[in-house]
């Protein structure tokens, strides 16, 4: 059985080192401080796929150490609030919004999204995820907060990179599981879910590639820089991400367990049910 393992207190506390910055840079491409399995095309997709504007007002659920989010704050103009339940990573994200001269415009709470969200209804015109559902006890629930809290006409967009596709064994989910509190759901369950929560004009986009291609390149980064990896997180914890980095391409790469991209949309106020 897979020990837990430290991802994510490990990549928020040591965000401005030159070697993490390093392994991000040539794991993704680009550095938005990430720990997902978002590529730079699918982040250079976002704004379009939620009809960002600049006199947009979005919600990211699950924004780590915020360099996305500030990201579209300064390509789109437009005004962001991020959660996360991450103290490290709320508290970097805010540094950096005030060391971009942003803090006006995005801004950082630290929030269990799995609980109500701390909004009044039809709040934002746009709400997104990147891989953080699956770290949320009840889906269904999170999903109608989301609904709840968007404008009519507004859209929502999710990842989910634990969708079971084949036979996984016990060994497997574990070393999977090991970095936190995981879901894993059947093919269809999402779609199901969202259209309980009154989510309209679905789409679905098979990323798993993609998901595949990031775990081995995160993997080889980090191997690179073992000696300043290790000396910065300890020996068992660099282990235990190489095995849980190893896991991932090997799940992924044999479509036993898929990664999908998720958008809606809230139907516009004239289309709502009274």
């Amino acid at each position: 059985m897979s020990r837990k393992v430290d991802l994510y207190d490990s990549a928020y506390g040591n965000y401005e080192s030159a070697t993490y910055r390093q392994v991000r840079i040539e794991t993704y491409g680009e550095d938005f401080g990430q720990t997902s399995w978002v590529t730079t095309e699918e982040s250079n997709a976002i704004p379009q796929l939620l009809g960002l504007r600049s006199d947009s007002f979005v919600l990211e659920v699950g924004c780590g150490s915020g360099g996305y989010a500030l990201h579209l704050g300064e390509k789109v103009g437009c005004r962001l609030i991020g959660l996360d339940i991450n103290k490290p990573g709320v508290r970097n994200a805010n540094q950096l919004a005030l060391a971009r001269g942003l803090a006006s415009q995005v801004r950082f709470e630290q929030c269990d999204a799995s609980k109500n969200l701390p909004f009044d209804d039809n709040t934002f015109d746009a709400v997104f995820s990147n891989d953080v559902l699956c770290h949320l006890p009840g889906r269904p629930a999170v999903l109608v907060e989301m609904f709840r809290v968007l404008n009519p006409g507004g859209r929502m967009l999710f990842s989910d990179a634990l969708v079971i596709g084949g036979m996984v064994t016990h060994e497997e989910i574990a070393t999977r599981s090991s970095i936190g509190f995981y879901v894993y759901s059947p093919p269809g369950e999402n779609e199901r879910l969202m259209e309980r929560a009154k989510f309209r004009h679905i789409r679905v986009k098979d990323t798993t590639e993609s998901a595949a291609r990031i775990a081995k390149q995160w993997y080889h980064a980090r191997e690179k820089r073992k000696e300043e990896l290790v000396a910065a997180e300890g020996n068992t914890n660099f282990e235990g991400l190489q095995r849980f980095l190893s896991c991932v391409h090997v799940l992924t790469s044999e479509k036993r367990l898929l990664r999908y991209l998720y958008v809606a949309s809230k139907e516009p106020r004239d289309h709502l049910t009274p």
